[in-house]
């Protein structure tokens, strides 16, 4: 009854139109009603506590250096070192757009961020050299995902924070199954792409292949910066948040000189008031995720899933299924708040490594973002290429198919995660 009555009062406030964060409160004052616990205050001082984090400062940094990277003239930067190494073999405006999200990746950690920075860079030079545009778009969206996956990761630390699992640990679990999912795109691209007639540029000179990484050189060293400074303990995921926003306004600033201080005002507001969308969204999972403790749903869950425990692969990918079935129906951070304190307690009655789960979870809601009718990710591509969402769900279909298969390996393979995140750790 309890799981009857949380379901039925999110899933109903979010039918007649109530923003996610607003049909958070309701499921919890539903929760509260049934378990007659009614009280306000257990919601004022939940939403208070739950955005009284000090690990969260780095959404907003990480936020404001994605839009620095993108009016500073450093994602192009990226873009263009890419096109003088693989523009000139076919498909290569592909393989550009697959190097870039991955580079982008290591920047930002908004998918949605990334996606509109690729998109509107590169879809017009696919469209004027002849590409398929629903399969360029996709492949423009499938690689925007990767970036709740590499760290720095907005997900992952929502994620930590909510499951109180280490986000620097989370950070270096992501860098290897990023860097996999951007080689399945490699693959799916090469066998998609392998019949098309499409022009390509000239094969840059090696001096023109210096130039360009002399250019770039400045945006390339970040993600050097920010995942060195985390790996050697010199600052934390927070701090390194702050460290790549000031890098990047000073790239921008004094080095590119693409930024201007009049644009300062725009930039920032634009991070402030996503900052301000995902705050309220964990602030308010957490009177719904304290609730669903205290109405042992949890335990409720791990009861149905009792007979899996003996085996964790099985369990991971009953859970993995879940989520991905959650995903085409929930954004990317409300299906986190929501799944992450129903699921963790099953995970860790299992044995299951939580770092490990976490990686997992969070790369199956970045798939999520490629999955209508949500997809916000599809969205983005779809109004910055003008295109038919129709048209770019095909396009993304077997970038999607290859996602999904890396997600199933690392269920299947968890030395994947785990081997080289002990390289990473140093032993």
């Amino acid at each position: 009854m309890t799981v009857a009555v949380f379901l039925a009062s999110l899933l109903g406030a979010m039918a007649i139109g109530m923003p996610v964060a607003f049909a958070l409160i309701v499921c919890g004052l539903a929760l509260m009603l049934h378990l007659d616990r009614f009280d306000t205050q257990i919601v004022a001082q939940n939403l208070i506590i739950g955005a009284d984090n000090f690990q969260l400062l780095a959404v907003p940094f990480f936020l404001l250096a994605g839009e620095l990277m993108n009016a500073g003239g450093l994602s192009r930067r990226i873009v263009k070192v890419a096109v003088t190494l693989v523009g000139h073999v076919h498909g290569g405006l592909g393989y550009v757009a697959i190097f870039a999200a991955v580079v982008m990746a290591s920047l930002s950690g908004s998918a949605a961020a990334d996606t509109a920075a690729l998109a509107s860079i590169l879809i017009p030079m696919m469209r004027e050299a002849g590409y398929n545009m629903p399969r360029s778009a996709g492949l423009i969206a499938a690689g925007g995902v990767i970036a709740p996956v590499i760290p720095p990761s907005i997900g992952f630390i929502i994620f930590g924070v909510a499951a109180n699992v280490s986000i620097t640990q989370l950070f270096l679990a992501g860098v290897f199954p990023g860097l996999l999912m951007g080689v399945s795109l490699v693959i799916a691209w090469a066998w998609v792409v392998r019949r098309d007639k499409v022009s390509v540029f000239p094969k840059a000179s090696w001096g023109e292949r210096l130039r360009a990484a002399v250019d770039g050189i400045w945006a390339l060293a970040m993600p050097v910066i920010i995942l060195g400074g985390i790996k050697f303990g010199v600052v934390t995921p927070t701090e390194a948040a702050v460290l790549a926003a000031v890098y990047a306004l000073f790239v921008g600033l004094f080095i590119y000189r693409e930024l201007k201080l009049s644009q300062l005002y725009r930039v920032m507001l634009i991070a402030a008031k996503t900052t301000a969308v995902v705050m309220f969204l964990v602030a308010s999972a957490l009177v719904s995720a304290w609730l669903i403790t205290q109405a042992n749903i949890p335990a409720e869950l791990a009861g149905v899933l009792a007979p899996f425990r003996e085996h964790p692969k099985l369990l991971l990918l009953i859970m993995m299924l879940l989520v991905l079935v959650v995903g085409t129906a929930l954004d990317f951070a409300p299906t986190v708040l929501i799944l992450t304190p129903v699921l963790m307690p099953v995970v860790k009655a299992a044995g299951i490594d939580p770092v490990y789960f976490g990686v997992l979870f969070i790369m199956n809601n970045a798939i999520g973002l490629l999955t209508p009718p949500v997809g916000i990710v599809l969205n983005v591509v779809s109004g910055v290429a003008r295109m038919p969402m129709g048209a770019v769900i095909r396009g993304v279909t077997p970038f999607l198919i290859a996602q999904v298969t890396v997600l199933l390996l690392l269920v299947a393979f968890p030395e994947l995660v785990t081997v080289p995140l002990k390289w990473l750790r140093g032993r």
